[in-house]
Formats: structure tokens, C-alpha cells, sequence
């Protein structure tokens, strides 16, 4: 009876023991049987601030490529517009060289329209003559007709549209000149000193040889290159006029003198007249 009273005594004992101490392994054991709900909402708040942060990172940059898309549209509108302004939208050029674009000038409103500037041309000029247009480039051209006096027109001129121009026209002999390309000279006064300016536009360009005159055409008659040269060195208008007014003037002094000149027989015979009517 007193062993079995001491057993249980021991075991009470030990029992106690266990609740009073606190044991390593039983926190393990809590730790483990805690609820999953705590860790798991931290993942999600986490993740969520990970996609919040990606999503307003992303906002940012989609914001920035507009605003540099915005700053670039200005320089791509004005480049657009300086495009447009170098494209013309009308395919009709006209040129001093030829008078027009192939596509207008070889229809045929544009050679009706060709035709009836040339025959203006003809009705206002004294004397046309023809050279040479082949060989020669655009900025001799333009010099060429800078060099002109004033009232000479300068034109490279078809054959066939020429010969139209001309017909039933006092110039209707330059048929005769129309031979492989030609540029022709209008000349409304000063023949002479178109004349004289082409000839030192051959010396000074060394085409002499090349881009001699060919013919020309005055007062319905037509003229080969010596012809025309030697038109080229009369006198213009203006200085026949400064002859002829010298030379009237001077008829009344060369009478006085030849009336007045003592022993003369119309000094004579002008004295007996009025010695006779007296």
C-alpha cells in the first residue's frame, strides 16, 4: 500500500513538471499549426504593390512617349508642308529657254497658244534672224538675252510651229532658214546693236564657228549670214535721223554763202532780177 501511494505520487509529480515547463519543440509545433490566412495575405499585399508599381511605372512611360510624340508633330507637319511646297501641283512650267513643259507644249492648245505668241512678235518686229540653238546650255542662254538691247525678244522656236507663225506674213521667206534647231532673234528697233551684241556674245563664248548666223529676214526679203552682217553694220534709225536733220540744216547756210559769195553768176543774176523789177 505505501509503494502504490509513492507511484502515484511520483507520477503527479512528474505530470506537473510538464505543464509547468515550457518546451522548445511545443513552439515549433504552435508555429506550424498557426493559420496559413496571415502569411498568404502578406503575398498578396506584396504582389499587389508589385503590380500597382509596375502598372503606374508603365503609365509613366506611355505618358512620356506622348508628350515627345506631341513635341515631334509640329517639325513632322512642317516637314510635310515644306514636301508639299517643293511639289508644285501644277505639272505646266513654262521655261524662257523653250516657252513650256513638254506634256502642255506638244498638245495642241499649247501649240495654238505657241503660234499666236510668235505671230505677235512678228507683227511688232523690223527684222528677225535665226542661229543656231543646239550646244548650248541654259546659263549661256540667259546671258545671251541679257545682252540684247532693249525690244529684242530671244526664242528657240520649232520648225513646223514657226512655219505656221510665218505664213501669209511679210516674214514668210524664213521657210527657207528653217533647218535643225534654231533661236531666233525678234527685233522691234535697234538692229544694228542686236546685231553687234550676239556677235560679241560668239567672241566672248568662243562659238563663232559653231553658232554663226544662219539667215534673216527685212522687209520680206530673206538674207544669208552676210546679208544679215552687213544690215548689222548700217546705220540705226536714229543716227539717219541725226544725218538727215545735220544735213538740213546745213542746206540753208551753204546757200547764204553761195548767194553771198562775190562774182558768183547767181549773185549776179539774183541782183539783176530785182534791179529789172525795180
Amino acid at each position: 500500500h505505501h509503494h502504490r501511494r509513492c507511484h502515484q505520487h511520483h507520477q503527479q509529480e512528474q505530470e506537473q513538471h510538464q505543464h509547468t515547463h515550457h518546451h522548445p519543440l511545443n513552439d515549433i509545433v504552435a508555429i506550424n499549426q498557426l493559420p496559413t490566412n496571415t502569411t498568404s495575405s502578406a503575398s498578396k499585399d506584396r504582389s499587389s504593390y508589385i503590380v500597382d508599381k509596375n502598372h503606374n511605372k508603365k503609365q509613366e512611360t506611355n505618358t512620356a512617349i506622348m508628350v515627345k510624340s506631341i513635341s515631334l508633330l509640329p517639325l513632322v507637319v512642317a516637314g510635310a508642308a515644306a514636301f508639299t511646297a517643293q511639289q508644285p501641283l501644277n505639272t505646266r512650267t513654262t521655261t524662257s529657254l523653250y516657252g513650256g513643259s513638254s506634256g502642255y507644249a506638244t498638245s495642241r492648245a499649247g501649240k495654238e497658244e505657241r503660234v499666236a505668241t510668235i505671230k505677235g512678235l512678228l507683227e511688232t518686229s523690223e527684222m528677225i534672224f535665226t542661229v543656231p540653238a543646239n550646244s548650248m546650255t541654259v546659263q549661256e542662254s540667259e546671258k545671251l538675252r541679257r545682252s540684247m538691247p532693249e525690244g529684242t525678244t530671244v526664242s528657240v522656236i520649232k520648225n513646223t510651229l514657226m512655219n505656221r507663225a510665218v505664213d501669209g506674213t511679210e516674214f514668210d521667206s524664213a521657210s527657207t532658214l528653217l533647218k535643225g534647231a534654231n533661236m531666233w532673234f525678234f527685233i522691234e528697233d535697234d538692229i544694228g546693236a542686236t546685231i553687234k551684241a550676239y556677235g560679241a556674245f560668239l567672241k566672248e563664248t568662243g562659238k563663232k564657228e559653231t553658232h554663226e548666223i544662219i539667215g534673216g529676214v527685212l522687209e520680206s526679203t530673206a538674207y544669208d549670214a552676210k546679208g544679215v552682217d552687213a544690215i548689222g553694220k548700217l546705220p540705226s534709225k536714229d543716227e539717219l535721223y541725226a544725218k538727215i536733220a545735220g544735213a538740213i540744216k546745213a542746206v540753208p547756210t551753204k546757200v547764204a554763202r553761195v548767194i553771198k559769195a562775190p562774182g558768183s553768176k547767181l549773185a549776179r543774176a539774183i541782183k539783176l532780177a530785182g534791179e529789172t523789177k525795180e
